[in-house]
């Protein structure tokens, strides 16, 4: 009998990926899957059900059915309190299920405490260690790359102003200046992409080893790219001698 693996609709506001895509179906089928796709759970990622059905899934109507039923729950967010039926997620998952999700147990220990009064298995993608053997399992590392990305353009967006250097008959606008705090995975991305747009990039790091990996995004425009040591602690006080001041603007 084959293993059921479901993909639940993700419930969390603002919430629009989905935790598995149809091109990846075939080779879980290949391992003798049976796929079950909760009605729309990836129409928000863009992914219709006729996806998933030309894939060989099985669309389930509602998120009871799914739940109950799987043997394997692939989804992004941590489980919570499904608004179907007012159980939460966790609860919905026959005994001995494996639940697959960005669950950050450090973050939420009650989860923790309450899959195992469920008796529900949880592989939380945020522990993944970042070794050679596990890096096809490392989502954590592809969605924060695309954090890093997603940052820089919100904010473009959101600035007053265009990015690149700009000169017109009419005049010259400078370009902007962004700063990125850490250079790593994120902010190797973010750097990229400001540096892609136009703006002038300044680095701010505590770990002087990856200057190398800042410099070397700069390699045809160095001059637009700065790697500057940190200047000032996480948290500063309302007040602060004045010499404090002064000696943090000179870095």
């Amino acid at each position: 009998m084959n293993l059921i693996l479901g993909v639940p609709k993700e419930i969390i506001g603002g919430e629009k990926r989905v935790g598995i895509v149809p091109e990846s179906l075939a080779k879980l089928t290949s391992l003798g899957f049976e796929i079950r796709v909760e009605k729309d759970a990836g129409r928000e990622a863009g992914f219709l059900d006729l996806d998933y059905e030309a894939h060989g899934a099985k669309i389930v109507s509602g998120a009871q059915e799914l739940y109950s039923a799987a043997d394997v729950i692939v989804k992004v967010e941590r489980p919570e309190q499904h608004p179907e039926g007012g159980k939460h997620e966790l609860e919905m998952m026959k005994k001995g299920a494996l639940l697959v999700c960005f669950m950050a147990p450090l973050n939420y220990p009650e989860l923790s405490k309450k899959a195992a009064q469920t008796g529900v298995d949880v592989l939380s993608m945020n522990d993944i260690p970042r070794i050679t053997r596990a890096q096809r399992m490392d989502a954590l590392s592809s969605q924060t790359n695309l954090a890093g990305y997603k940052a820089v353009l919100m904010g473009a967006n959101a600035l007053r102003k265009i990015f690149p250097l700009l000169m017109t008959a009419a005049g010259t606008i400078s370009p902007a200046r962004v700063v990125i705090l850490g250079a790593g995975v994120a902010g190797l991305q973010a750097i990229a992409t400001a540096r892609r747009l136009g703006a002038v990039v300044e680095v701010s790091d505590v770990r002087p080893a990856v200057k190398e990996q800042v410099e070397s995004l700069a390699e045809s425009t160095s001059s637009l790219l700065r790697m500057k040591p940190w200047r000032a602690k996480a948290v500063m006080p309302k007040k602060h001698p004045r010499n404090i001041y002064r000696s943090n603007r000179s870095c």
